[in-house]
């Protein structure tokens, strides 16, 4: 596993360290990984959006959308 150090405002800390109790690298790993499995859902929705257009331009691969 990768080590990540992150910033957070002094507030937001103050408020954390009430709550010791709750294990907060494991929250943010959680809220890490549900944001980028959204992407990921979000990256193949689109991905299948553009290869259906691709399809009825009549184009080879859809990364031809991306060519400027």
């Amino acid at each position: 596993m990768v080590n990540m150090t992150m910033a957070i405002p002094e507030q937001l800390h103050k408020i954390m360290k009430k709550h010791a109790e709750i294990k907060w690298t494991e929250v943010a790993r959680q809220a890490i990984e549900k944001k980028a499995r959204e992407l990921e859902e979000e990256k193949t929705l689109w991905m299948k959006h553009a290869q259906e257009h691709a399809v009825k331009r009549g184009w080879s691969e859809a990364h031809e959308l991306f060519e400027f």
